[in-house]
């Protein structure tokens, strides 16, 4: 566990260790279904392989990295050049967030494990199942790391979580987690998640609400807080940006008040938070439909 956290090159070494990443996911799948998600070794296996999935798109090995660009390539070529404006643009990256999963091979080994749809359900399983918050939090940023990017395979393990496994109502439990890190890690991977264009009417139906409800009253104090506020704020804000409908559920969670709140924080101006929360105020109010309910 402390050597998967050593760097690129550590992380390199393990993944190319030849059974490790698979005995790790053979452990953990032995503990969730002898019903025991909450031993110690299960929470370093899977702390272990929350290290080794860190920026795991750009560190992958060629031979995967090439199938996957080379996907991405021939779907952009396809278009011409996405001019700046319109809809164009947004076709391409609807287009490009369809990309299939990289080599999803039934009977995975070793690397190819760690964006495997098996493991995404794991990570779901014991983010359900397990009470400890560093598993918690471990599987938690496992699938935070897999949707970071912006290439094919985040879009593609997105929709895994969303669509396939079902994962957002154990994602929506953890909001309410009382462990800062994990509530924090939680909504940094629905972040990730809502920037998937394809998916967030999903997100928004499931966990919108419940993203309102997390957020304080005004800008909170500790800096752990405040970097949640404004994940949250700029969660809501891809969530809303492109949708009245979206835009019309915040206002019925009674969201506007406190995002008011937190973008006037007079003590902490130039805090995260209150510069998020003013993104997603000047954001709201392109919805012009909606400016006589914004006044009530």
């Amino acid at each position: 566990r402390n050597m998967s956290s050593a760097g690129p090159e550590g992380r390199k070494k393990m993944r190319e260790c030849d059974g490790l990443i698979d005995s790790l996911v053979y452990y953990i799948q032995g503990a969730i279904a002898d019903h025991e998600p909450n031993d110690k070794a299960t929470e370093n296996c899977v702390c272990i392989l929350h290290n080794l999935s860190y920026q795991l798109e750009i560190e992958l090995p060629e031979s995967y990295a090439q199938s996957i660009y080379m996907q991405r390539r021939n779907i952009s070529s396809n278009d011409k050049t996405p001019g700046c404006f319109g809809t164009r643009s947004r076709k391409v990256k609807e287009k490009h967030q369809d990309t299939p999963l990289p080599e999803e091979k039934s009977n995975p080994k070793g690397v190819e494990s760690l964006w495997h749809s098996t493991l995404i359900r794991i990570y779901l399983s014991l983010i359900a199942k397990s009470t400890r918050n560093y598993t918690q939090e471990a599987s938690l940023g496992a699938l935070q790391n897999l949707t970071a990017g912006t290439g094919p395979m985040p879009f593609a393990v997105a929709r895994t979580v969303v669509q396939k496994a079902n994962g957002l109502p154990s994602i929506r439990t953890m909001l309410h987690a009382n462990h800062p890190a994990v509530k924090k890690t939680a909504v940094s991977l629905l972040r990730n998640l809502s920037r998937n264009t394809s998916l967030q009417n999903d997100i928004a139906r499931e966990v919108l609400p419940d993203l309102v409800a997390v957020l304080p009253e005004s800008v909170p104090g500790s800096d752990i807080a405040c970097e949640t506020t404004a994940s949250v704020c700029y969660t809501l804000y891809n969530l809303t940006q492109s949708s009245s409908h979206n835009a019309r559920l915040l206002l019925s969670a009674d969201g506007l008040p406190k995002i008011i709140a937190i973008s006037m924080n007079d003590s902490n101006m130039f805090s995260k938070a209150s510069r998020a929360a003013s993104v997603l105020l000047y954001s709201l109010w392109s919805h012009t439909d909606l400016h006589n309910a914004y006044k009530k």
